[in-house]
């Protein structure tokens, strides 16, 4: 079956889509990549949607016309991926504007702006989509969801392989080793905390708006790390707890990163020295390199590290990840033949199939539910 995928992450720069071929047994099938596309959002478009994501007021009006417009940019998507329509399903993600991890005897909840029928009518195709609602009502994190894909995809090796998504949040996938006392064991995955939302929104600070983002961590290289205050910000709540667990733009959004740049100016006025912004975006990289590192530091020991995501292209966050991880090979998700920004889109696809096919796609293991469950909904178009 063709489906297509399409995924539109944390940093909100636009959406990525793939479409793929899956046949054979739905834990373990054949899949084909057969293209890809991206399509980036308006500077209007997103700046709306990273406001409505860190919070700032928003009328009911604006949420359905913000909802219409991404809708569409979700459909402008599709079409350059798979001009000739070939494809059968459709799943998509949304764009997460807001995401609420359990707390106590409190369920989460997770919101991931679309409208779905709308979609399906555009594609004149069915739509899955609202993929963490069921998982979140069994007392789930409803993320990630992308781990249980990888273990579908990605053939086990001789060690812990983990895969490691370097989007606007850092994730982790560790999958266990094809033979030994571990092969047996559950899949791991959990979010580690920030990998591009502080880097883009201090790219933006610094550079008053005319930088999107740190392109190729060329600007974070000319600037020295405070090496003391990543050690202090790794000591914070979320970056010590254990999993499952997930996060967003609500921990580590605008607020946030004005509270580490207000660190960062004592930091600096402590040794007398002025705070450049490249020392602000080195020591930002080094933190978000350092919360990735940590984590794989108190589990199984893995033998490899692949990596994916817009960060995956970030030279300086690179190094810092190898730095950081010694003893540990770490490269590009790519040399599998999946993209720095197809994994997730892919994932969406198989993770749509097995909706299809009445086939759970939630790891309990990885978002701590009850049970696993079929996740998503599905739109149909009226022909």
């Amino acid at each position: 079956m063709r489906v297509l995928g399409l995924m539109s992450g944390t940093s909100a720069d636009g959406v990525d889509a793939v479409l793929a071929e899956f046949s054979g047994p739905p834990r373990r099938p054949r899949w084909t990549l057969l293209s890809r596309a991206a399509e980036e959002y308006p500077p209007e478009l997103r700046n709306r949607l990273i406001a409505a994501g860190q919070g700032q007021p928003i009328t009911a009006a604006d949420v359905v016309e913000l909802g219409e417009a991404l809708t569409e940019m979700q459909a402008e998507a599709a079409r350059a991926c798979d001009p000739s329509g070939s494809a059968e399903l459709v799943g998509c993600h949304g764009q997460t504007l807001w995401h609420r991890p359990p707390q106590g005897d409190r369920r989460g909840s997770s919101w991931q702006l679309l409208q779905g029928p709308l979609l399906a009518q555009l594609l004149q195709r069915p739509v899955v989509f609202d993929f963490r609602a069921a998982d979140l009502a069994l007392g789930g994190q409803g993320a990630p969801l992308v781990p249980a894909a990888d273990a579908a995809l990605l053939p086990a090796i001789g060690g812990w392989r983990a895969l490691l998504n370097l989007g606007g949040i850092a994730n982790l996938t560790l999958l266990p080793p094809a033979s030994g006392p571990d092969r047996s064991s559950p899949v791991q995955g959990w979010d580690c905390g920030p990998a591009n939302t502080l880097l883009d929104l201090a790219a933006v600070h610094f550079s008053g708006g005319t930088q999107r983002f740190d392109a190729g961590g060329a600007w974070a290289a000319q600037g020295q790390v405070d090496e003391a205050l990543v050690r202090q910000w790794l000591q914070e709540p979320y970056l010590q707890q254990a999993p499952p667990k997930s996060t967003g733009r609500e921990l580590f959004g605008q607020p946030d990163l004005e509270r580490r740049l207000s660190a960062l100016e004592a930091s600096a006025q402590e040794r007398q020295q002025p705070l450049t912004p490249a020392d602000a975006l080195a020591t930002l990289t080094a933190f978000s390199a350092g919360a990735v590192a940590q984590d794989l530091a108190r589990s199984p020991a893995v033998v490899e590290l692949l990596v994916a995501g817009g960060g995956a292209r970030n030279t300086t966050l690179m190094t810092a990840l190898r730095r950081r991880c010694r003893g540990l090979q770490v490269r590009s998700l790519a040399e599998l033949g999946i993209g720095d920004s197809d994994r997730e889109a892919l994932a969406f696809a198989l993770l749509a199939w097995w909706h299809q096919q009445g086939v759970s796609g939630s790891l309990p293991s990885v978002t701590g539910a009850e049970r696993p469950a079929v996740l998503g909904v599905c739109a149909r178009p009226n022909l």
